[in-house]
């Protein structure tokens, strides 16, 4: 061991070696004292500095006016705190007092600079407590925030905000004395309240935040209109039926939460009333007679009333075929959107007030009723980005409209936001003989399977048992009917045919296989036909006396010279005069 003035060394040797330096205190730095509240008592905080790796006490000092002092020893090793205990009152808020913390070890000591402070600069206090708010006659419009503080307060700051925001408004309040009215809320909406106090306008400290206080704010009347849109579908020549659809509100507009929807029918000739309905949907569905002209409403109710009531009259939506844009286009952009782009409808064009742009699932499942989306477009857009339940690999059918007045033109297309090829090929389900030709019928691809949207179909066959290449038929897709006409199979003979399906992606496996044999006679009228057209057309053309003189001629000049010259008589020739004739005569025997 070594020893001087300034530290102290130890060396341990043998299995090992460490040593280990003692040191006299380094001067406390960074001394602070507070008191929490009027009642508190005064605690002061400091930094050690290094460790002296000896036994170091610390003694805390407080000066006050008329001479008193107050003094505090700390025995913990790793002292850097210390609660005097004592508590100032605000009887002299200028009073100075002056604090210092002293060091010792058996090697030196060491004291921090002293600070100086009064009453006003130490004291913090306490978080106010107790926040209540009062909504006068229930009404957002006249709102009162209270709190409970300690009985020095002087100033207030208040903080509030929505619970789905991360920025406050913040409000500086003077002389409060535990309330202040707050007349910028929002109806229906959950916020978040704290509030937070300080002894003096221009000194001193703010005390912490307080518990925060979390309600939501009362009910008003919904404002604002409901958008709603519609479609219409003829039952019979007399009525047609007639499908609301209408959007919710917006938390802003609606105010409260919705209760329920007023929706009237009424009958344009006479202005009335014919049916009032309420319903806790957003659509709604009547059958109406086709011979009159309609209107209908909506209204939004919360517990504080209606919104303004959105009228709508029923007009056949694609009925102004000048209206009906054109060059209707859809593409995907993204997994869940889908720009579509038209074309203004040529000459009524400038008679557009607005389009609207309307999309549901083309097969979105057995017993499901897709839901309609739309949304409204100005006369100067010729384009809108559709995403509300836009999905990968679904088929949309998608519809621009263009209103003016109570007219209205339409185009539609289909559409999807991704696709690849289907998974699986159509079922063929029934193949039918029908005269020289058979009609093969499907179902259609699983929604599921579909992958987007099918542009064809495609139709092979080949003999059975044959290596050759099936021929195929492609068909552009259609809603329906799923069937097609084949009529270029031989009969008498067994064929199997299959299906597959395509989208843009490329095309799917096959499905089934089924095989058929056209059981029809060989169908002569194949060869009949062109023989008997051709000999009515040869017999008419040689009724013509003109015609037929042409011919012979035509037919004279072609014929060989032999053909041309007289025949002889054989009696004139040398050889029968030289040779006269002998007229042999045999006489028949009979014999019995």
């Amino acid at each position: 061991m070594t020893h001087n003035a300034q530290e102290i060394s130890w060396h341990l040797g043998l299995c090992g070696s460490s040593s280990r330096v003692a040191v006299v205190p380094e001067q406390p730095q960074n001394l602070s004292c507070i008191q929490k509240g009027e009642r508190g008592t005064v605690a002061c905080t400091w930094d050690r500095g290094r460790d002296t790796h000896l036994y170091t006490a610390y003694t805390l000092q407080l000066n006050g006016p008329k001479n008193l002092t107050w003094q505090k020893q700390c025995n913990d090793y790793y002292c850097d705190r210390l609660d005097l205990g004592i508590n100032l009152t605000p009887e002299s808020p200028a009073f100075s007092y002056i604090v210092k913390v002293t060091a010792i070890n058996s090697l030196g000591s060491a004291s921090s600079f002293p600070s100086t402070f009064t009453f006003m600069d130490i004291v913090r206090p306490l978080p106010p407590w107790d926040i209540r708010i009062k909504f006068v006659n229930g009404s957002v419009s006249r709102c009162t925030l209270q709190w409970k503080d300690e009985e020095l307060v002087l100033l207030n700051r208040l903080r509030y905000r929505p619970s789905n925001s991360r920025s406050w408004n913040v409000v500086n309040t003077t002389n409060a004395k535990g309330r202040h009215d707050l007349l910028d809320l929002k109806p229906f909406t959950e916020y978040e309240f704290q509030v937070s106090s300080k002894l003096h306008l221009y000194e001193g400290i703010w005390s912490d935040w307080s518990e925060a206080l979390r309600i939501q704010t009362p009910e008003e009347e919904p404002t604002g209109m409901l958008d709603v849109w519609y479609m219409t579908q003829n039952i019979d020549y007399n009525r047609q039926q007639i499908s609301l659809f209408w959007k919710n509100l917006s938390v802003s507009e609606a105010r409260g939460k919705i209760l329920h929807y007023w929706v009237t029918l009424l009958e344009m000739a006479g202005g009335k009333a014919t049916l009032q309905n309420i319903t806790e949907h957003t659509s709604w569905t009547w059958v109406i007679p086709r011979t009159e002209r309609w209107a209908v409403t909506v209204s939004a109710a919360n517990s504080k009333g209606s919104s303004l009531p959105t009228r709508v009259n029923i007009t056949d939506l694609c009925g102004a075929g000048l209206l009906a844009p054109g060059q209707v286009s859809a593409n995907s952009e993204g997994e869940d959107n889908i720009v579509v782009t038209w074309e203004p409808p040529g000459k009524a064009a400038s008679d557009v007030q607005e389009y609207v742009v309307e999309w549901r699932e083309l097969h979105p499942g057995v017993g499901m009723q897709p839901p309609l989306n739309w949304l409204r477009s100005p006369p100067y857009n010729m384009s809108a980005s559709i995403s509300e339940n836009i999905k990968p690999y679904i088929c949309y059918e998608i519809r621009v409209h263009a209103l003016s007045g109570d007219q209205g033109g339409c185009n539609s297309i289909r559409g999807n936001s991704k696709h690849k090829a289907p998974l699986s090929g159509p079922n063929i389900n029934a193949i039918t003989e029908e005269k020289e030709s058979i009609l093969i019928s499907w179902d259609e691809i699983p929604a599921q399977k579909q992958m987007g949207c099918i542009l064809h179909y495609r139709i092979y066959w080949k003999e059975r048992d044959s290596s050759s290449q099936p021929q195929l038929c492609e068909i552009p897709y259609r809603v329906s009917p799923n069937s097609h006409p084949i009529d270029s199979l031989q009969p008498r003979v067994t064929y199997v045919l299959w299906m597959t399906a395509l989208t843009a992606a490329g095309e799917s496996p096959q499905g089934n296989e089924r095989e058929f044999r056209l059981q029809g006679k060989t169908n002569w009228n194949r060869f009949l036909a062109p023989s008997i057209c051709t000999a009515i057309i040869m017999v008419g053309i040689f009724s013509m006396h003109y015609v037929r003189q042409k011919v012979l001629v035509l037919l004279s000049a072609l014929r060989p010279e032999w053909y041309s010259r007289q025949i002889p008589d054989p009696a004139n020739s040398t050889w029968a005069k030289k040779y006269p004739i002998v007229e042999v005569r045999y006489k028949a025997t009979v014999t019995s």
